[in-house]
């Protein structure tokens, strides 16, 4: 079979998210599952929606599009604020999407009307992170701003933790989340109740916490006030927890395995020599040393091994490498392993699990293949 692949777990996948889903639902907290490090890609969606997932998120629209192609036909929010050259498609493809700027929402407001929908809306609010997000302070004159906008509707209010500058959610920044929600119904329920219908209840529909950051609070058992919403990818693809990068305790953590194939495999020196500037990558080697005198004879030697895989591939330092293999350094197109003492044969493969980062870059490069499993499919789903 080809390589570089990403062999894909659906079963394991769906366990994840039905596992979490369950969890959180007792704590009031529905699950919004983030396709975006899937790429949209609608056999892992479907496993979301099997998992009990009722609303999807990507932050690529056209990923969106992909699910939708696909016959997905779940909720689907844009979790990146729409680009202004966008909002159309955002409009046709999505059913909601994050926001924070006036200027996006009243163009929102003209592509609704003009394809004769209602756009939801769901404003983000800075909470410390310094990502995106509404000041708490602007989020009232924001509010009654885009109230007046046709074709929207105001479904709730969001923050994001732990991305850029790794805040942790704790129950400080999410109970002031939950005030910023009562004092939002406070002051423009009424509006709300009559631009939502009567189902809206109380105001605000979606309170959203953050993303699987947000899993440790969430679970402590304290008092989740108004959240009712995380936005889990993730959680459900890797099985671990975004602070730390701990395993959760009941999901799988093997649900994506790398398999990369070896090209070369040969004794060299342990250390290069010559003289040094910088890498491909503007990197000063950490193995640069003085000149040697006789790389032929140098003792210090190791089983090099390289294979079909760069960094225009993956993040290779997202990789966990089986036992005895360690990753030496990578370029474009090459990842260099020590196979220890004895080498691998060309053609061989090793396998490989991710992290976040180097799943993120698997799944976007075209040159690595998929192959979806299921207990149900009676033979793996090769995808490019």
């Amino acid at each position: 079979m080809t390589a570089p692949r990403l062999e894909i777990d659906l079963d394991k996948i769906h366990h994840n998210a039905r596992t979490l889903v369950d969890r959180l639902g007792p704590h009031g907290i529905s699950v919004t599952g983030v396709t975006k490090a899937a790429l949209g890609a609608p056999e892992i969606a479907a496993a979301l929606v099997r998992g009990g997932v009722k609303v999807l998120g990507d932050s690529r629209i056209a990923n969106i599009r992909t699910m939708r192609k696909a016959g997905i036909t779940v909720p689907m929010m844009l979790v990146r604020s729409p680009m202004l050259s966008q909002v159309k498609e955002v409009v046709a493809q999505a059913d909601l999407s994050v926001n924070t700027e006036l200027d996006v929402v009243s163009e929102i407001s003209r592509a609704a009307l003009a394809a004769r929908r209602t756009h939801g809306v769901v404003l983000m609010v800075e909470l410390g992170d310094l990502r995106e997000g509404i000041m708490p302070g602007d989020l009232e004159p924001f509010v009654h701003a885009m109230l007046d906008f046709p074709g929207v509707a105001l479904k709730g209010i969001g923050t994001n933790l732990a991305c850029r500058s790794g805040v942790v959610p704790d129950a400080r920044n999410m109970a002031e989340l939950s005030t910023l929600a009562d004092s939002i119904d406070a002051t423009f329920g009424q509006r709300l109740r009559r631009q939502l219908g009567s189902a809206a209840g109380s105001g605000l529909e979606i309170v959203s916490g953050g993303n699987s950051a947000n899993l440790q609070w969430a679970l402590s058992g304290g008092d989740t006030g108004r959240i009712n919403d995380l936005r889990l990818g993730e959680a459900i693809l890797l099985g671990c927890d975004p602070l730390h990068r701990q395993p959760i305790d009941g999901l799988h953590t093997d649900t994506f395995t790398l398999i990369a194939e070896v090209i070369e495999t040969k004794v060299k020196p342990s250390k290069p020599w010559g003289e040094f500037g910088q890498t491909a990558f503007g990197e000063v080697s950490n193995l640069a040393t003085d000149q040697l005198s006789d790389p032929v004879t140098e003792r210090d030697r190791t089983t090099q091994t390289i294979l079909a895989l760069g960094r225009q591939d993956i993040d290779p330092e997202g990789l966990l490498p089986p036992a005895g293999i360690e990753i030496l350094g990578a370029s474009s197109d090459h990842l260099v392993v020590d196979s220890g003492c004895g080498g691998l044969s060309v053609g061989a493969e090793i396998r490989f699990q991710l992290n976040y980062s180097a799943l993120v870059r698997a799944m976007t490069s075209p040159f690595v293949a998929q192959v979806m499993k299921a207990a149900s499919l009676p033979m793996p789903t090769l995808m490019h």
